[in-house]
């Protein structure tokens, strides 16, 4: 939905309080603090109820706050109020975040809950602040992790131009200063890399974009069928253009690409109230070459330190003399680490999307780990996103990997299939190479169970699958030209057009349970009990033997020709809306 940040609509009920006012130059500080969150955020997302006593108060996290659960808050962190219901309840948050050294609580709901907010926050020295109306807590708090994660503040004595190498957020806020607009600068698929502050006197469509860090899907499409973004990057000048959509108020945008060389890094947009004149495009000219610069710092920053995470955590999996070192600098404290590894669907991407949808991976695991898990890391190495999790309990420590890489897991797979595994939980450094490849064997078997839909595989409870899958590479590496009973019943189907070899699978895949068997093939029993006889003289196969069963079902397990259009033949055998027959 798009917030409706008009004059009646961004009313709240109690009295608002002004915002400190905003200069284009953040602080010059590493520590985020909450004049930088207004900075950013304030104007398009936050109006206060109360006064801002410290604005330059450190963020240290942010955390919804539960009524219902006696959660640990950390000191420094901004609280959402996303369940308080009622004047207890508001009390209750208070108190524990007055202990807990939390000053600042954002909120939303009817008048009258605002107002106890406002005035029992104003009792404990706390800053209140009322959420807009169509903004959704989690874009909220996606936002204010995205800043508590932002590189932008690791070196702020270097400066370019008078800004801080490297934040783009200043820069845009810069150029909004100086063209009176509000301004965003997104990269080549139009992802918001920063925008400036007064985003609420833009329009909808912006709202929509800074909200979800992305240009509506919609807008980049009409803006590619016009031929747009064609002309944005052949041009050193800036453009104009004006979208028609339908009931919305959109203002003029005016845009131009960033360029390092001949090497495009991305774009600055302005939403206007007039037409572009002479004097905005000098503007923008001159602006597009610094913040170029700024762009490259940034990358620069990224890459170096995104190359020394994965050199140490490549260093720590090796499990050699320098692994204990590794895991200090990688700022790992417990005694008990789980490995993880991920891997793209290689079926449902090319080798090129493969690699790029790894890397995006990467970079958003990371950010999530960064804000959540700060220990944890996760790299590229090889064709393999590898990961190492501290775990905080030894007795449940897998099932902890698990529901945590499950949740990277649903993260990352938004655009694609992506699969984990997981290794065995180790306490010594030097045994971190085995489960580093403990890791990869799970990680195979979850991407290889494509129609069970597994998502994250651990070793211990997939082990013979890996090992079958080992088994299956060994004959594929030999060229072993199996033989044997199957594989005459194989040959026989082939040449007669029958489906001796998935009767058989079949019935081995039911413990020998005829009833059941004939069922999934969809033949009476007694049809069944004739087949088995019949293939039973074609293959010259002890049905009444258990080693003779046995081996056949490792056949069937490791050969994937034998078993190839089972699925299918069994479903058209079946045919449609036919019930299977008893």
């Amino acid at each position: 939905m798009v917030p409706d940040l008009s004059a009646q609509s961004r009313r709240t009920q109690a009295s608002p309080v002004p915002l400190p006012p905003r200069g284009p130059l953040p602080r010059l500080s590493s520590q985020l603090t909450l004049e930088r969150v207004l900075d950013d955020l304030g104007s398009t997302l936050l109006n206060p109820l109360t006064a801002i006593d410290d604005p330059h108060q450190a963020v240290t996290g942010v955390v919804a706050f539960d009524p219902h659960d006696d959660q640990v808050i950390p000191a420094g962190a901004i609280v959402l109020g996303i369940g308080l219901s009622d004047a207890i309840d508001v009390r209750r948050c208070l108190r524990s975040m007055s202990a807990a050294g939390a000053n600042v609580l954002i909120g939303r709901g009817p008048r009258d809950l605002m107002e106890t907010m406002s005035h029992v926050a104003r009792g404990y020295g706390m800053t209140v602040f009322t959420l807009v109306a169509g903004a959704s807590w989690t874009q909220l708090s996606n936002l204010i992790n995205s800043l508590l994660v932002d590189p932008r503040g690791v070196d702020d004595t270097e400066t370019i131009d008078g800004l801080p190498g490297g934040d783009l957020f200043a820069v845009a806020n810069a150029i909004g200063s100086l063209l009176d607009a509000p301004i965003t600068i997104e990269d080549r698929n139009s992802r918001v890399l920063a925008f400036s502050s007064g985003q609420d006197t833009a329009d909808g469509p912006r709202i929509e974009t800074i909200l979800d860090r992305q240009v509506p899907v919609e807008y980049t499409r009409r803006l590619q069928s016009a031929g747009f973004f064609t002309k944005l990057y052949s041009s050193i000048e800036p453009v104009s253009i004006r979208l028609d959509v339908d009931g919305v108020d959109v203002k003029n945008r005016a845009a131009i690409a960033v360029r390092a060389g001949g090497e495009i890094l991305g774009s600055i947009w302005a939403a206007l109230s007039d037409e572009m004149d002479e004097e905005l495009a000098r503007v923008l000219r001159d602006m597009a070459k610094i913040a170029a610069l700024h762009m490259l710092r940034l990358r620069a920053s990224d890459g170096l330190d995104r190359r020394l995470r994965a050199d140490l955590l490549a260093t720590a999996l090796d499990g050699g003399d320098g692994a204990e070192y590794a895991i200090r600098r990688l700022g790992i404290e417990s005694s008990h680490i789980a490995v993880f590894a991920l891997g793209v669907d290689q079926e449902e991407t090319s080798q090129l999307d493969e690699a790029i949808e790894a890397q995006r991976i990467v970079d958003a695991i990371n950010v999530y780990l960064a804000a959540v898990r700060p220990q944890a890391s996760a790299a590229r190495l090889g064709d393999t996103i590898f990961g190492i999790l501290p775990i905080q309990s030894v007795d449940d420590g897998e099932e902890q990997a698990r529901r945590f890489v499950g949740d990277l897991v649903v993260r990352a797979g938004t655009r694609v299939r992506v699969c984990g595994g997981i290794g065995p939980i180790v306490t010594d450094s030097r045994d971190l190479l085995s489960a580093r490849e403990g890791a990869r064997r799970a990680l195979r078997v979850g991407l290889d169970r494509r129609d069970r839909g597994t998502s994250v595989a651990v070793l211990s409870q997939v082990y013979v699958d890996s090992l079958l899958l080992d088994l299956r590479d060994q004959v594929s590496l030999r060229r072993d030209q199996l033989s044997g009973p199957v594989h005459r019943l194989h040959d026989y189907d082939l040449d007669n057009g029958t489906d001796f070899v998935l009767t058989l699978d079949t019935w081995l895949a039911c413990m020998g349970d005829v009833s059941r068997a004939a069922n999934l093939l969809h033949v009476h029993a007694n049809t069944l009990r004739y087949r088995l006889r019949r293939l039973a003289e074609i293959a010259d196969l002890d049905l009444e033997d258990a080693d003779a069963r046995f081996a056949a079902q490792l056949l069937l397990r490791i050969d994937p020709q034998l078993t190839a259009g089972h699925a299918e033949r069994s479903a058209e055998r079946a045919g449609p809306g036919r019930p299977p027959t008893a």
